[in-house]
């Protein structure tokens, strides 16, 4: 067996984890799947047919499991502010509690974590290089965080006590975007090469947390 193929069974299997018959705690694969996203997505992607496109569903499926969440009181819809005709899709508390203690994925998460930082970043960034070949040989476009996408731009210099609260611009939507913000998954996501150096924006807002 050629070590490639190796570490795509090992994959395959570390995936038995989320995608499952039946279900788990009372909801199905894609559900978990949906609330997992919906919790980690920015304000642009939470919506009805961003949720469908992440989970490779039809509208009317995603309305369906939006519906289950809601009946689970794990999901509310809010107005959004940048489009007063459309909804954005918010995790209720209850639904966090309910990541954070059942969520089938969290027995992985724990196990990678225990590799250690340094393993976890190679780790990390394999993943990230295979998922961009796949990318690129399959055109698709998958949802990944706001730091790595080539419309965020920054708004500006950022000194003395708002280095913290930088904020920086999305020009697809032409919208303001916090430091928390870029750490987000947005399904309108385009990688780049020339991104802004947000590490350093991050590692600042640690250390004023810290102070």
């Amino acid at each position: 067996m050629s070590l490639a193929r190796e570490a795509v069974e090992l994959l395959v299997q570390a995936a038995r984890a989320w995608y499952f018959e039946g279900n788990q705690h009372g909801l199905r694969d894609r559900e978990w799947m949906a609330l997992r996203f919906l919790a980690r997505a920015n304000r642009f992607s939470r919506t009805p047919s961003a949720l469908a496109g992440f989970i490779g569903a039809t509208r009317a499926t995603a309305s369906q499991i939006v519906k289950t969440l809601e009946s689970k009181s794990f999901l509310e819809r809010k107005p959004s502010h940048e489009d007063k005709r459309s909804v954005v899709l918010h995790v209720t508390t209850q639904g966090e509690k309910c990541l954070n203690q059942h969520d089938p994925i969290n027995h992985v998460l724990n196990a990678v974590a225990a590799l250690g930082t340094d393993e976890c970043m190679r780790l990390r960034d394999s993943l990230t290089k295979i998922l961009n070949h796949l990318d690129a040989t399959h055109q698709r476009l998958n949802a990944s965080i706001c730091r790595d996408c080539m419309f965020l731009a920054e708004r500006g210099p950022v000194t003395g006590k708002a280095r913290a609260n930088a904020e920086f611009m999305c020009r697809l939507y032409r919208a303001p975007v916090s430091l928390e913000e870029t750490e987000l998954l947005c399904t309108s996501f385009e990688r780049t090469r020339d991104r802004p150096k947000i590490e350093e924006h991050l590692d600042r807002a640690r250390v004023a947390s810290q102070g």
